[in-house]
């Protein structure tokens, strides 16, 4: 991919880019010739400061610092890549799931990109151009209902906010993109697999089989990697058409 595409000059913010999909996307970024802020709670060995902001972006304060450091290291962002996302919720179905386990979920996985959208988009408008990649998933449709119901039902949220904005900042010359991947193979997905392989009493092959067929099935017949959602993302960001895509990579 790197061979025609350039983000050379562009200033993109990508959140949770220190593990998995998210590492690979800052990588990919940067080989594409882009200035990249990303954030995590904490930083790891390899990543330059000066690219990095250290914060909790489940709360509204730890949004709001993140927004401030775009602007002052920045001086805006021409493109924000949502990564952040997961879950945390324990199985056992939608009884398991109490108040707090529904709050983390939509604090994690819908509400940190509608803050810095709130706070970052105004200046996207304002320079009528750039682009906002939502990253959503398959269980949006497709859930697990044993592990991640509310996970699930916050990307849902997120998948329709993002085409609600979509509708309202493009005709300003912002295009709102939503990224939905399947089962990407991350060091937390597997631990998920290990956990269901050993509710079924099988193996993590056996895991991971039964992901695959709770999502349907994978014609590929196994998980994406991360270098895969990552040339996924930069693919809508250069793009030319200026209408909203969606983008599924499991089927």
């Amino acid at each position: 991919m790197t061979g025609f595409l350039t983000l050379e000059g562009k200033r993109a913010l990508i959140t949770g880019g220190t593990q998995g999909a998210g590492a690979a996307t800052v990588a990919l970024f940067r080989e594409l010739g882009a200035q990249v802020l990303t954030t995590a709670r904490t930083r790891p060995e390899g990543l330059p400061a000066e690219m990095f902001v250290a914060t909790d972006l489940t709360s509204l304060q730890g949004c709001e610092t993140v927004a401030e450091a775009v602007r002052n290291r920045l001086g805006g962002v021409d493109v924000i890549v949502h990564m952040l996302g997961g879950s945390s919720a324990p199985g056992g179905g939608f009884a398991a799931l109490g108040e707090a386990e529904w709050q983390t979920e939509l604090n994690l996985n819908l509400l940190p990109a509608v803050r810095l959208d709130r706070a970052l988009l105004p200046g996207m408008v304002t320079q009528g151009t750039g682009v906002v990649i939502h990253v959503t998933s398959i269980q949006r449709l497709l859930p697990l209902p044993e592990a991640t119901t509310g996970y699930a039902a916050a990307k849902a949220a997120l998948s329709v906010y993002s085409k609600s904005l979509s509708k309202e900042v493009s005709p300003k010359g912002v295009r709102v993109v939503r990224v939905a991947p399947g089962w990407i193979e991350t060091e937390a997905s597997v631990r998920l697999a290990e956990r269901l392989a050993a509710e079924a009493g099988t193996d993590l092959e056996g895991g991971k089989r039964i992901i695959m067929q709770s999502l349907g099935g994978i014609p590929l017949g196994r998980p994406s990697i991360p270098a895969e959602i990552a040339n996924l993302i930069a693919f809508p960001r250069i793009g030319s058409c200026g209408q909203h895509h969606r983008h599924r990579i499991c089927d």
